[in-house]
């Protein structure tokens, strides 16, 4: 180890095993997120990298294993990997939420990008109620006035807006329109 790294380990382990201790709750845990911090610091020093404040690092790579190790934490207690004989569940009954799959990813920018040609497609001042409406958060004689139309007709544009949209999403869902929309 460098000289930056044996004055960072021997100045800051006891502090920094400290204060993981007290983040996680468990002096063998806060061993080993100390022991993964100095080996990340020791590899970005190896890699060449400038340390100019080896404490400040230290702690921000602690902070980050500890945020790391509280959310894998919880993804454990949520998915019930330990099951009741102590045993680690198997890897399919953790699985990452449904969200993350590819081809629901993929499906979800798809959508999105239908819905947003659908909002360029729809004619000028439609577009701009909608938006005015939608995005912006503006009441309808808010709409109304910024416009410089009457609300009746900030209500008829919305109306034909929303058809849009809603068309936009049946479609991409693969449904036929519902009556009443």
């Amino acid at each position: 180890m460098q000289a930056v790294g044996r004055y960072v380990v021997a100045h800051y382990y006891r502090e920094l095993l400290h204060f993981l201790t007290r983040s996680v709750k468990d002096r063998d845990t806060a061993a080993d997120l100390a022991q993964e911090s100095f080996a990340r610091i020791y590899a970005a020093e190896q890699a060449g990298q400038a340390i100019r404040d080896p404490r400040a690092l230290l702690y921000r790579t602690a902070r980050n294993l500890v945020t790391d190790h509280h959310r894998r934490s919880a993804v454990r207690a949520q998915a019930g990997e330990v099951a009741d004989g102590g045993e680690l569940a198997e890897a399919d009954e953790c699985a990452a939420p449904a969200a993350f799959e590819p081809d629901v990813a993929l499906s979800s920018v798809q959508g999105l990008g239908a819905m947003l040609s659908t909002i360029n497609a729809l004619p000028p001042r439609c577009r701009e109620a909608f938006i005015l409406y939608k995005f912006d958060g503006l009441s309808y004689a808010e709409v109304a006035e910024r416009m410089g139309i009457s609300v009746r007709t900030v209500e008829m544009q919305l109306q034909i807006a929303m058809k849009a949209c809603w068309q936009c999403l049946d479609a991409t869902h693969g449904r036929t329109e519902q009556p009443g929309r």
